[in-house]
């Protein structure tokens, strides 16, 4: 059985479990999980019988070459058009559709033409959250670019370069290194831009004294990539010292507690509880990790509110941070594999604190 139609089956078992006669996929992650498809216009509907993929005729030849698991449908008219008009849809009576990823006019159409279709939340994502060994291998190469990528950049910086060109200099040595593009928006932040979490690249030029946040990914074969590393230009102060050492603690104690059966709300408690007895507990403000694969935030999510419970196989990140408005924050981020005993670590760069 291949691998594609490994997962068509488990989808397959997903929707019985939900009384479901067929699924209407929409979302891109899930269509390229469940068939292979990488094109950005496309359909795929799973039946217990069988999948129906539907494209246009810019991706005739792409389908022939990615998606085997499928019967494809070149459209005449547009997508959901003609998937309403495939033979024997209309006499399902159970149809799945993606509530998350589907616009109300789309949904509104669907129920004019067909039985009206069943919301659904998370079907696929839940088979997404376990990595089999294809797609750990390529998560693991992609972090292994971001890893010398990194290498290089820190002995790049320069006092007096742009955050905006430091990102720029990030994602091109992942693509000389091998990534297909960057995971996401490569977040640069100097000085008391590092206090913003999701700080922009911007005109800033960095300076001795900064600490520099950087959080970038890179992407292989579909697969993201996710890491941060913080760096100080120059010789780092007592206070960098100090706000670091916090947050390296944080981050290895959450280390500590990443395994299977563990939830993400104890996870996240692990290394909070570091940064609240630090007396930094309200500059940590977002959750401690999320899971990674075909995209960078995926299922499970590691916070104070998460009751999802890590199970072996999915690939998750550990990055608590302390950020203190006008002068800068620290964050320290790795990407892991959860185990039955533990976890393993795919971030190799040094987390020691790097002056440059």
């Amino acid at each position: 059985m291949t691998e594609q139609a490994r997962r068509a089956a488990a989808a397959r078992r997903a929707m019985t479990r939900a009384g479901l006669a067929a699924l209407l996929v929409s979302r891109p992650a899930n269509i390229r999980y469940l068939c292979g498809y990488t094109g950005s216009a496309g359909l795929l509907l799973v039946t217990r019988r069988g999948s129906t993929f539907l494209t246009d005729f810019r991706y005739q030849e792409q389908v022939k070459r990615e998606v085997t698991a499928a019967r494809c449908v070149i459209i005449r008219t547009d997508l959901y058009s003609d998937l309403v008009a495939l033979p024997g849809i209309r006499a399902l009576r159970r149809i799945g559709f993606e509530s998350q990823h589907l616009t109300f006019d789309r949904y509104d159409f669907l129920r004019k033409h067909l039985r009206p279709p069943v919301p659904t939340a998370g079907l696929i994502e839940g088979l997404r959250e376990i990595k089999d060994r294809s797609e750990i291998g390529a998560i693991t190469k992609a972090a292994a670019i971001a890893d010398r990528a990194f290498a290089r950049i820190v002995r790049e910086i320069r006092p007096g370069m742009t955050e905006t060109a430091i990102a720029a200099r990030l994602e091109a040595l992942m693509k000389e290194q091998g990534a297909s593009r960057p995971s996401f928006e490569t977040i640069v932040g100097s000085g008391p831009n590092g206090a913003l979490p999701h700080a922009k690249p911007g005109p800033r030029t960095v300076r001795k004294g900064d600490f520099i946040v950087l959080d970038f990914g890179a992407q292989y074969r579909g697969y993201c990539s996710d890491m941060t590393r913080t760096v100080v230009l120059g010789r780092p102060s007592d206070r960098h010292k100090l706000i670091y050492g916090i947050v390296q603690r944080a981050q290895q104690a959450g280390l500590d507690a990443v395994r299977a059966g563990v939830s993400g709300r104890a996870a996240d408690a692990a290394a909070r509880d570091v940064i609240e007895r630090a007396g930094h507990g309200g500059r940590f403000g977002h959750g401690l990790g999320h899971g990674v694969g075909l995209e960078v935030h995926e299922r499970p999510r590691l916070g104070r509110l998460s009751d999802d419970v890590l199970r072996a196989g999915a690939v998750v990140t550990v990055e608590p941070g302390v950020y203190l408005p006008g002068w800068g924050g620290v964050r320290i981020e790795d990407l892991v594999v959860v185990t039955d005993a533990g976890n393993r670590v795919l971030s190799r760069s040094p987390k020691q604190l790097i002056a440059i």
